[in-house]
């Protein structure tokens, strides 16, 4: 998987990102690309700021032991998976803001590098090493980018 601390690939998913435009369409699922981004976001909204309640200590223990693996883990997301309510983008977005937003905040991951995000607490799932941080923010992203063809 790649790292997502290592400017190549900060710039490889800017570059895919900068490809979409409000026509483009996904090969699977019901989002159309705005939802999409915004969709990705909400990632690191929560890392970034606390628009999302934290979940409580039952929650949090059932999210770490049953969904972080597959989230921070290794194997690449299954097409037309589950997905968290927060996650959830019923709403037509602004294209171009959540484009913008989405790059921003990949800059900003790849301007605090991989030493910030070591022992970092989660969201979801509490302290997360800096391999697991980038494997949640690429393998969720490529994973969506993939969805709409770039």
């Amino acid at each position: 998987m790649k790292n997502i601390f290592q400017g190549n690939t900060t710039q490889e998913l800017i570059d895919r990102v900068n490809q979409l435009t409000p026509e483009t369409k996904g090969h699977w699922g019901k989002m159309s690309v705005d939802q999409m981004l915004a969709h990705c976001n909400v990632a690191y909204d929560m890392t970034f700021t606390d628009k999302y309640p934290k979940p409580g200590f039952l929650k949090k223990f059932l999210l770490k032991t049953f969904i972080k693996p597959g989230t921070v883990g290794e194997n690449p997301y299954p097409k037309n998976g589950r997905t968290a309510p927060q996650f959830i983008i019923k709403d037509r977005r602004d294209f171009d803001l959540e484009k913008q937003k989405l790059v921003d905040y990949l800059q900003k991951t790849h301007n605090l590098g991989a030493e910030h995000f070591e022992g970092m607490e989660s969201h979801s799932f509490g302290k997360l090493n800096q391999q697991e941080w980038s494997n949640l923010f690429y393998k969720h992203l490529d994973h969506h980018l993939t969805q709409f063809g770039v």
